[in-house]
């Protein structure tokens, strides 16, 4: 009888669908900073029992090719946007921001930065190309059966390979090529949307609404300069030309947005949008016994830490000189990570440190301020830890993010060329360190960012896993992605109206006209 029991447990449970059954999920990430939150989201797919394939360019250089919770292939590519590449750029960017004037800056991201914009999407369109022409991959691929495509689309290859492969689409997303990625998807009246770079919170004056207006007119040029001229002719060489690069970019199922709205300003949205801001961050871990011991060394007056993220590894030996010197003359304790030559003013208050555990020293109580370049990992660690900022942006979204700390009173911001200024650098740190409101505002806003029903990190897994199951989210897709330009915004119904609005006009014109006319023959003839 037990025999009986147990045969009938084991056919039932053979017979029942599994309810929580690993998926293949097909991964195309991007390099720096957005492969580390994009890896922290693998991780967490891999502990549910997911499949994780990564397809990396043979010049990767933060995307392991060996990894416990991800297996890779290898695409060789001639070319690619490597280390080599950003590090030439960053470095031309600092010498640009501290000699150059904003409008100058202006022009030299929307314009003069065009050539090098165009090759790195020029090598991504290479890098896509070798990877469907490589048919013993795509024959891998296929054979895989991938259940999604997982994709940050601040490049193009990601919607290209999904489309081919006929798989849905869920996006690690922030920027699109290259406006925010609200853009592309939902309703973004700029009367108090802020372009990215354009300096503007969502209270504009008439004139920040012209200038903002400026910015937005470039970014949407920059867009459909890219699309038609780099992305467009891949499209038609493997989708076939009724396809829209733009159209297919913005056709995901699901887009998780990289922010929530205790960071960004108040805007429209669409139902397939979900927030995850501050997902990569979790409570502090206990510090290496080095970094501990510098730490309560500093006594009542705490710490500070300094990071300018993952591209910005040194600086200029004047610039690091000054740095250097602002933070010698500060009572607290300094961790600065920082890879270049030892700066010969560095003080003994201060940690130099090829790398350091960021989440886990902002969520230290010791911790007072943290100077930062303004990367979207670094701004959410700050809020959710509640650890005021002295922004250092660089370059990007770096300033729009600080600002939006700032504008809440929870930052300040210095220019590149503040630090060469005597003591600008170093009172921004004294006035962050003994003014309350900024601890304060900055520890409200993390009350209010880790009040959510559900951890950010959960949402993100469970619409992944939902696209899994159900095949895609095709329901929560707005119309507007079948819609052409005229007819989203009613621009045929708007000529229609106005067309027949002027036929009623005309008539009751020429109406009117005749019966005067008669009116003034009848009047002639009786006289």
């Amino acid at each position: 009888m037990r025999l009986i029991y147990c045969c009938s447990a084991l056919l039932l449970l053979i017979l029942l669908p599994r309810t929580c059954q690993g998926g293949n999920i097909l991964v195309l990430p991007a390099e720096g900073s957005h492969w580390i939150n994009m890896d922290i989201i693998l991780q967490a797919l891999h502990s549910r029992g997911h499949n994780i394939t990564i397809i990396r360019s043979s010049k990767s250089w933060y995307i392991k090719d060996n990894s416990t919770h991800y297996s890779t292939y290898t695409v060789p590519v001639e070319r690619s946007l490597d280390k080599e590449m950003i590090t030439k750029l960053v470095s031309y960017v600092i010498d640009l921001e501290r000699g150059a004037l904003p409008l100058t800056n202006f022009l030299y991201f929307s314009v003069g930065m065009l050539g090098t914009f165009f090759a790195a999407h020029e090598a991504v369109v290479e890098y896509v190309s070798a990877i469907i022409d490589d048919r013993e991959l795509i024959r891998m691929l296929n054979d895989t059966k991938f259940d999604l495509v997982l994709t940050d689309p601040c490049w193009g290859s990601g919607p290209i390979l999904a489309k081919y492969l006929n798989l849905p689409v869920v996006y690690n997303v922030r920027w699109l090529i290259p406006e925010e990625a609200h853009f592309g998807i939902a309703p973004s009246p700029i009367s108090y949307i802020p372009i990215t770079q354009s300096g503007c919170t969502d209270k504009m004056s008439f004139i920040q609404r012209v200038k903002n207006m400026i910015f937005y007119v470039v970014s949407q040029m920059q867009v459909q300069l890219v699309s038609k001229v780099v992305y467009q002719k891949t499209c038609d060489k493997y989708l076939g030309p009724d396809r829209d690069f733009y159209q297919l970019m913005i056709d995901a199922d699901i887009w998780l947005m990289r922010l929530d709205f205790v960071f960004d300003y108040p805007r429209p949205t669409m139902p397939n949008v979900v927030y995850m801001g501050g997902f990569q961050c979790k409570p502090a871990k206990p510090l290496p016994q080095h970094l501990e011991e510098f730490v309560q060394s500093s006594g009542e007056h705490g710490v500070v830490i300094m990071s300018l993220g993952t591209f910005v590894s040194e600086l200029p030996a004047d610039m690091a000189n000054k740095i250097a010197a602002a933070f010698a003359k500060l009572p607290q304790k300094v961790i600065w990570r920082y890879k270049g030559s030892r700066p010969d003013t560095l003080g003994n208050n201060t940690l130099l440190v090829d790398w350091m555990p960021q989440n886990d020293l902002l969520g230290h109580p010791k911790v007072k301020v943290f100077v930062a370049h303004g990367g979207t990992n670094g701004v959410q660690e700050a809020l959710y830890h509640g650890v005021p900022v002295v922004g250092l942006p660089v370059f990007f979204d770096q300033y729009d993010n600080l600002l939006r700390l700032e504008y809440r009173g929870a930052a300040k911001i210095l220019k590149l060329s503040a630090v060469d200024k005597d003591n600008d650098f170093l009172k921004a740190i004294q006035e962050v360190l003994n003014e309350p409101s900024y601890r304060m505002n900055i520890q409200r806003l993390s009350r209010l960012h880790r009040d959510q029903p559900i951890e950010p990190m959960d949402n993100a897994l469970f619409w992944i896993e939902f696209v899994m199951r159900h095949k895609g989210a095709a329901h929560l897709k707005p119309a507007s992605l079948r819609m052409s330009w005229f007819s989203y915004h009613s621009v045929d119904v708007a000529l229609f109206l106005g067309g027949a609005v002027l036929l009623v006009v005309l008539s009751t014109f020429f109406l009117i006209r005749c019966l005067c006319h008669a009116m003034c023959k009848s009047k002639v003839k009786r006289e």
